[in-house]
């Protein structure tokens, strides 16, 4: 498999950001959560569309 610059960038990026919590999931995912609680962005929470069932 070809090496793609890009994607070996995003494995170090990863990599750099677990390090810094010694690969903890827990503390990973509480920095993650944090993280999402502090973006001003509003977050938007869309209801599933129903699909109509096709008749044969």
């Amino acid at each position: 498999m070809k090496n793609d610059p890009i994607v070996q960038e995003v494995r170090e990026i990863r990599d750099a950001y677990a390090a810094q919590f010694n690969y903890n999931l827990q503390a990973l995912y509480q920095d993650i959560k944090r993280r999402e609680q502090s973006n001003p962005k509003p977050r938007y929470r869309l209801t599933p569309k129903r699909i109509a069932k096709k008749s044969a």
